[in-house]
């Protein structure tokens, strides 16, 4: 199998521990120094314990289904992981370095070990193993790795090979070999079960792990795709029993990152007890797709964009995402959450951020990640006036009848969680002091979508106001992303018909992904699960970024629940509620996907 340094298509992978590397990034032109950290040694944090009071939940995160995770506490005044920065910014002496003489650190000697914790999950199976296997079939893997599946399930090597094999796929537009490529990448998973819980059974993992990566240098990236109240007890063993001994240890932690500013701020202090910062790969998957991606691009790197980018010509701007489904049956975790946090808080906050920043010094993640936290930093605390919730009901359409939320059987019957949410936020800075940025996001509504929509302000003395009449807003031009499905962006903008009289029409000046481009899109936790790989970390979520974003949503979310507010009520399959219309028109907006479009 070719290296990935053969492959045009992958960014250059720097598996080594070495000083100091050079790759080039994925993300253009730009080249970025990486640093990668050697512990020389296997780290093991003394008078390490979990300490849970239950006469006190001061030092509890109430999470899920009302789970209680407890608070990691380390005994004495310096943490494990301060021990280990010392150490490692002190001089190592060749004895210390006795651990490693037998590991050869050359690029080409180095393995990457992927573990999958909750593997027998929805999440693994159906998006973690197929993005693995669709990097393996693209050579974007090193030549060295192994793929591991934990959880409690009892499994055999061969049986998750056959519940993995399910849910493999090649692209449409790659169909050589996949027969042969699925049964390479299946010989290279295997399972290990355990409790998430037990140190012992993560260090028979290691053991397992051991024997794969051979004398090799072992770098290892751990997915937690398990619920978020049992996160620090997995962190832990695996940190304790299982972190690498000679290369980097990552891990990749699923949202939810807590209900609010007090539960996110105490999950991330319990992670810090055994993972440093820049361990931790906070992902979420929006910031992968491709659409938003492209974003950073269109506005950057054209001319006719940037300038226009600001209150000057901007009249408002809407994030927007649709599903045409209910909970169907999974409202249990649904309803322990509700669209705001499970949406608004993270996907369109995070693409709002993006949208919105500076221009950073650099591509690298952290000057870019910066500017979002400017951002998120500069936004008003969303207000309960500032907000409309809903909750969909019973409607049949067709002869076909679609059950309200509270139908779900995992649902209680006087559930008050919010299946929809729009709400107007504001960015207190020079560039867009006045604009609203309006979100919407719902359940059951009519169709399945996610889109940037940016309504430009009317052209002052317009010439040809009179050609459109008393509604000004069919002349306002209007750039929208089609974050999903059948991704494009597109600009609408007047002309005029042809022929004699003067008629105008709106057209739209497009690029639609699957008539420009014939390869197929990458799903989003492919490049996600490179990155983490690469260590390039602009797409994941850093810790103060957690806490602006969780600042502006915690106190109206509170609200909501003290205040007990019940949500407007509106059909299954439809627009959503009427309050939602309300909201934009208390700022002059009208929302953009009212309007009836032709499919491009």
């Amino acid at each position: 199998m070719p290296t990935l340094s053969s492959s045009a298509h992958c960014p250059s992978y720097c598996s080594s521990s070495s000083k100091l590397s050079t790759s080039s990034s994925i993300y253009g032109n730009h080249q970025r120094i990486a640093i990668s950290s050697i512990r020389p040694k296997r780290f093991v944090p003394e008078k390490v314990s979990l300490r849970s009071n239950r006469n006190s939940y001061s030092n509890a995160v109430r999470m899920q289904d009302g789970a209680v995770a407890a608070t990691v506490t380390s005994i004495g005044n310096e943490t494990p992981f301060k021990k280990l920065r010392d150490g490692l910014l002190s001089v190592t002496s060749p004895e210390e370095l006795g651990d490693t003489a037998g590991f050869d650190i050359s690029k080409d000697k180095s393995t990457v070990s992927i573990t999958v914790v909750g593997a027998s999950g929805d999440l693994a199976k159906k998006k973690i193993f197929p993005a693995l296997f669709a990097l393996y079939y693209e050579d974007c893997l090193p030549e060295h790795f192994t793929i591991f599946g934990y959880a409690r399930s009892k499994m055999t090597d061969a049986e998750l090979r056959d519940m993995v094999s399910r849910t493999l796929t090649c692209r449409i537009d790659k169909r050589e070999n996949c027969d042969e490529k699925m049964d390479q990448f299946l010989k290279r998973c295997f399972y290990h079960s355990g409790q998430y819980d037990s140190q012992e059974n993560f260090a028979e993992l290691d053991r397992k792990l051991r024997e794969h990566e051979g004398r090799r240098v072992s770098n290892r990236l751990f997915y937690l795709s398990i619920p978020p109240n049992i996160f620090i007890n997995a962190v832990r063993c695996a940190s304790l029993s299982s972190s690498s001994a000679s290369g980097w240890t990552r891990v990749i932690v699923e949202k939810p990152f807590g209900r609010d500013s007090e539960s996110s701020a105490a999950l991330t202090k319990a992670l810090k007890q055994y993972l440093e910062e820049d361990q931790i790969f906070r992902i979420d998957h929006y910031l992968g797709k491709e659409l938003v991606e492209n974003l950073s691009v269109l506005r950057f790197s054209n001319l006719i964009f940037e300038p226009l980018w600001s209150r000057q010509y901007i009249r408002n701007v809407q994030l927007l995402f649709s599903e045409d489904f209910g909970t169907e049956g999974r409202g249990g975790y649904f309803d322990s959450y509700g669209i705001i946090r499970d949406i608004m808080q993270n996907h369109l906050l995070q693409i709002l951020a993006l949208f919105a920043m500076e221009t950073p010094v650099s591509l690298d993640a952290e000057d870019i990640r910066n500017e979002k936290v400017k951002v998120l930093r500069s936004m008003r605390p969303l207000q309960l006036e500032d907000m409309v919730i809903g909750q969909y009901k019973s409607h049949t359409k067709g002869g076909v009848t679609f059950p309200a939320y509270t139908d779900d059987k995992t649902v209680p019957k006087d559930s008050l969680t919010p299946t929809f949410a729009a709400a107007a936020l504001f960015i207190d800075n020079a560039r867009w002091d006045g604009v609203p940025f309006l979100m919407k996001a719902g359940k059951a509504l009519h169709n399945k979508r996610a889109e940037i929509r940016v309504q430009f302000r009317h052209v002052p003395g317009n010439l040809y106001n009179r050609n459109f009449g008393t509604d000004l807003d069919r002349a306002t031009n209007e750039l929208v992303i089609r974050v999903q499905p059948d991704e494009a962006i597109y600009l609408k903008i007047n002309n005029k018909v042809p022929g004699l009289g003067m008629r105008l029409d709106r057209s739209n000046l497009n690029l639609h992904y699957a008539a420009r481009y014939s390869k197929e899109i990458p799903d989003a936790y492919e490049r996600l699960l490179l990155d983490a790989i690469e260590g390039e970390r602009r797409l994941f979520i850093r810790s103060d970024e957690l806490d602006a974003a969780w600042a502006l949503f915690t106190p109206v979310l509170k609200e909501l629940e003290e205040k007990k507010i019940v949500p407007e009520y509106y059909p299954y399959g439809s627009r959503g509620p009427v309050g939602s219309h309300y909201l934009a028109a208390k700022y002059n907006v009208r929302w953009g996907d009212l309007g009836v479009e032709q499919q491009l």
